[in-house]
C-alpha cells in the first residue's frame, strides 16, 4: 500500500501527469488506507463511490487534454489534479453528511460544496469523505458522541487535537497528501502541532471565501495542513486563490527560499501567555526545547533574534483580562442561538455549560469583553515592536490522553484547554496569520513545534521559513 508520505503532493500530482499513477489509483489508496484503519478515528463518513466515480472521469478527461495540453497548462488549470482530500464535518460538501460533530441535530446532505470546497475540487481534488471534529469544533480535542475519537498517528493513546483532528490524523498517517481545515482558535495549528504537520492560519480576510469582515467576532478563517512547507504551500494557493507557481505564490516563495534563502528578517521571542496571570501556564521541558530549536533553526537561515519578551517583568505583553474576554467572545454566539430543551440535553456536557455561561452572562459584560478585544485587534500590529515577527511556544504539554479532556467537569475542562493551547487563540482575535512549525521530537516520540507569527499578507514568507527550517 502506497503511504502519502513517501512523496510530496507536487510529485504525486506530476506523477499522474507523466502517466505513472492513475486519479482511481490514488483515490483507491486512500479509501483503502482509511477503510483498514478506522481505530485512527480520522473520518466519520466515507464515500467511495462519488469519489471513485469522479476520479475515473478525471482520468477519462486527462487522458483526452494530454493530447493538446502540456504539463505546463494541465497543472495550471488543475493544480491538485489527482490527489485526495477530505473536508472536516463542519465544511458542507455535496452529497455528503454534515453532522458538526452532534447528535443534537439530524444530519443534512447539502445539494452543493461550500464555495472552500468547491474551489478545492475545481483545482483537481477528490474529496473520500468528511473527518472527525468535536461538537461544533468548539474543543481542541476531536471526540464525539457519533464516531470513533481523532487518535494521534504519534501515539495512539493522545488525542490528535481539534478541531480538524480527523485530518490531521489521516495527513500524519499518510492516508491524504493534505487536507484544508479552519481556525477559529488553534483548530488548524494545534492538531498540525499535535500530530507533527505544518498547519497554516492565514490572517482574517486573506482566503477569498471567508467572511473578511475586521470584526473581532470574525474569528474563523481556512488554511492547510500537510506534511511539509512545500505541500502547505500548493493547496494555500488554491485556497487563496492563486493558480499555479507564478510570481508571490507561496509556491514560487518557498522554492526561491529553498534555493537561495530568504531575506534576513527580525524575530522576536516571548513565552508570555495571554492568559497570564489568570491562569497558571507551564510549559513542559520538551516545549521549551523547541523554541530553543526553534530559534537556532531560525539563526540558521540567517535571521535575527533581536530581542526577546521577559514574562517575569512588570510590562504585560498582551492585553490585560484576555482569558475573560476571550472566553465571552468564545460563547457569545451560542448564547443568541436558541435551541430546544432536547436539543441540549443531547449536546456535549462542555456545549451545555457553554451555552448556558453565555446565557447568563450580562450582554452588557458581553459588550465589554468584545470591544476590549476589538481595540486590541485594531491595534494589532502594536505588538511587533521592532520585529518583523514572533515566534511562541505552539502547545504547552504533550497531547492529553483521549478521554481526558472529556472527563473533567466542564469548567475544568474549558481551563485545561486553555493551559494546553496558551498560544493561538490570541491569532485570530487579532486576526494575524501564523503557522506551526515541528521542530523537535521528544524522546517517547512526540512532535513538539513553535508558532510564528505574522504581519498581515505575509503568509507566503511564513511558509519559506518553515520550508528552510525544516530543512534541517
Amino acid at each position: 500500500m502506497a503511504d502519502f508520505r513517501a512523496a510530496t503532493a507536487t510529485q504525486w500530482r506530476d506523477s499522474v501527469l507523466r502517466g505513472e499513477v492513475s486519479c482511481v489509483e490514488l483515490t483507491t489508496t486512500a479509501l483503502t488506507a482509511a477503510v483498514t484503519m478506522p481505530g485512527l478515528g480520522a473520518f466519520l463518513n466515507l464515500d467511495p463511490e462519488f469519489a471513485l466515480a469522479r476520479a475515473e472521469q478525471q482520468d477519462a478527461t486527462l487522458k483526452v487534454l494530454a493530447k493538446t495540453a502540456t504539463p505546463q497548462q494541465l497543472t495550471a488549470a488543475a493544480p491538485l489534479l489527482g490527489l485526495p482530500t477530505a473536508f472536516k464535518d463542519l465544511v458542507p460538501v455535496a452529497g455528503l453528511p454534515l453532522t458538526f460533530g452532534t447528535r443534537s441535530a439530524p444530519a443534512v446532505l447539502p445539494a452543493k460544496d461550500a464555495p472552500l470546497a468547491r474551489r478545492v475540487h475545481r483545482s483537481g481534488a477528490i474529496s473520500v469523505g468528511k473527518t472527525q471534529v468535536p461538537e461544533f469544533g468548539l474543543p481542541c480535542y476531536s471526540e464525539n458522541q457519533l464516531g470513533e475519537p481523532a487518535r494521534n498517528p504519534l501515539d495512539l493513546s493522545r488525542t490528535s487535537g481539534g478541531s480538524t483532528g480527523g485530518s490531521a490524523t489521516a495527513v500524519a498517517a499518510g492516508i491524504l497528501p493534505f487536507a484544508p481545515g479552519n481556525d477559529g482558535g488553534g483548530s488548524v495549528r494545534i492538531p498540525a502541532a499535535a500530530c507533527g504537520l505544518v498547519g497554516l492560519k492565514p490572517g482574517r480576510g486573506r482566503i477569498p471565501d471567508d467572511d473578511a469582515a475586521p470584526s473581532v467576532r470574525n474569528l474563523l478563517t481556512s488554511g492547510p495542513i500537510a506534511s511539509t512547507a512545500e505541500d502547505a504551500a500548493l493547496l494555500f494557493d488554491v485556497m487563496a486563490g492563486q493558480r499555479g507557481e507564478r510570481s508571490g505564490s507561496a509556491q514560487q516563495t518557498v522554492h526561491r527560499a529553498l534555493a537561495s534563502s530568504t531575506e534576513p528578517l527580525s524575530v522576536g521571542v516571548t513565552t508570555e501567555s495571554p492568559f497570564s496571570p489568570d491562569l497558571d501556564i507551564v510549559l513542559a521541558e520538551d516545549a521549551l526545547l523547541a523554541v530553543e530549536k526553534g530559534i537556532s533553526a531560525l539563526a540558521r537561515a540567517g535571521h535575527h533574534i533581536q530581542g526577546s519578551v521577559d514574562c517575569t517583568g512588570p510590562e504585560r505583553f498582551w492585553v490585560q483580562n484576555y482569558h475573560q474576554d476571550f472566553q465571552a467572545l468564545w460563547t457569545a454566539r451560542l448564547g443568541e442561538l436558541e435551541f430546544a430543551e432536547h436539543q441540549l440535553e443531547q449536546m456535549e456536557p462542555l456545549t451545555q455549560y457553554f451555552v448556558e455561561l453565555a446565557r447568563s452572562r450580562p450582554p452588557e459584560q458581553t459588550a465589554g469583553a468584545i470591544a476590549s478585544l476589538q481595540d486590541f485587534s485594531d491595534h494589532a500590529l502594536a505588538i511587533f515592536g521592532p520585529w518583523d515577527m514572533l515566534l511562541t511556544p505552539m502547545l504547552a504539554t504533550a497531547p492529553p490522553e483521549i478521554g481526558w479532556f472529556a472527563g473533567l467537569d466542564p469548567e475544568q475542562n474549558y481551563i485545561e484547554q486553555c493551559r494546553f493551547t496558551p498560544y493561538s487563540s490570541v491569532v485570530n482575535v487579532l486576526g494575524l496569520p501564523a503557522l506551526n512549525v515541528p521542530v523537535h521530537t521528544s524522546q517517547d516520540g512526540l512532535s513538539w513545534s513553535v508558532q510564528l507569527i505574522g504581519k498581515p499578507g505575509t503568509e507566503e514568507q511564513l511558509l519559506a521559513l518553515a520550508a528552510t527550517m525544516l530543512r534541517g
